[in-house]
């Protein structure tokens, strides 16, 4: 019998082909979201609650798959307290409070595609921090993306848009950019699952005593949750958010980055916004307008060649 090994191109095509389910999978998940989101704070949750309830699911599921990878390296906790305290604040809880925040007051699709201009809001980051001047390549997928927002946005059209959520949006976009320069730090010693644990486990307990405080209101409700395909009890729509867009949403994503590597699997990261479109027309009816549309498609594209014209040299120390 032939023993297989990770040299092979039949164990390669393996990983190649797994990776690729995973990363539409991860995607898909994480599309969801935003339309199951909507649906609670229209049944009455305060976007602090929808929040809390999917990152502390997530935690909970994840908590014992990131001991078995952690293996008793205590220390490496301590040692990246700051790190953890960053991501689950910042990347984790702070961004999809903004996110949820900005899809309860304009569509899912435009408020994603605000956030997904991060590579370019990250390109930024890395010339003002570490003087990694982009190129022409990278500085004309920044331009795409630029025009693209703006037809998202449909702002030559004279639309009326609302300020509050653009800015909410806005704010997802920078901790999304937060969250790629924190996963893109090799050295820290921390398996990804457990950087992804530790994350939710502090956004949970963050977001919590921001609730207690009075900082973020935390109001839950158990009407039924109302959506274009039907009505269904709050628990369902939360339980989704928990462990589908969540837990399972991570761990896939992680899963497919250690077969595909990082830049193939954030292109195929990109189906994320199709998947939301998909979801926002099936649950709540909503559709982007022709103008929307095509700024959408810049974005992707602009993202696309931002993504394309980085090299080893411009990943963050």
């Amino acid at each position: 019998m032939t023993t297989l090994t990770h040299d092979t191109p039949v164990v390669r095509q393996t990983l190649a082909t797994s990776g690729l389910v995973l990363a539409v999978v991860s995607a898909t998940a994480f599309g969801l979201s935003g339309a199951l989101a909507k649906g609670l704070l229209e049944a009455g949750w305060s976007t602090g609650a929808a929040v809390t309830a999917r990152v502390g699911l997530a935690a909970l599921v994840l908590v014992g798959p990131a001991l078995v990878a952690l293996r008793g390296r205590w220390e490496l906790l301590g040692r990246n307290a700051l790190l953890l305290l960053a991501y689950g604040g910042i990347a984790v809880a702070g961004c999809q409070l903004a996110y949820f925040n900005a899809v309860a007051r304009m569509q899912v699709g435009p408020a994603l595609l605000i956030e997904y201009t991060a590579p370019v809001a990250v390109v930024v980051w890395l010339w003002l921090r570490y003087d990694h001047r982009p190129g022409r390549q990278t500085l004309a997928g920044a331009l795409l993306a630029g025009v693209g927002l703006v037809l998202v946005l449909d702002l030559v059209a004279g639309a009326q848009v609302s300020a509050a959520g653009i800015a909410w949006a806005l704010a997802a976009m920078l901790g999304a950019a937060y969250y790629f320069v924190l996963s893109a730090q090799h050295d820290n010693g921390l398996p990804p699952l457990v950087l992804a644990a530790g994350g939710l486990v502090t956004g949970s307990l963050l977001l919590l005593a921001a609730g207690v405080a009075g900082v973020v209101p935390l109001r839950f409700a158990t009407a039924p949750v109302h959506y274009t395909a039907g009505t269904v009890p709050w628990w369902v729509p939360v339980l989704a958010l928990g462990v589908v867009t969540a837990a399972i949403a991570y761990t896939a994503g992680i899963a497919a980055g250690r077969r595909l590597g990082s830049r193939l699997a954030s292109f195929v990261a990109l189906t994320e916004v199709l998947a939301a479109l998909a979801f926002a027309w099936l649950l709540l009816g909503e559709l982007p307008r022709p103008v929307q549309a095509v700024g959408g498609l810049l974005i992707l594209a602009g993202v696309v060649v931002v993504k394309l014209g980085e090299s080893p040299a411009t990943a963050p120390r």
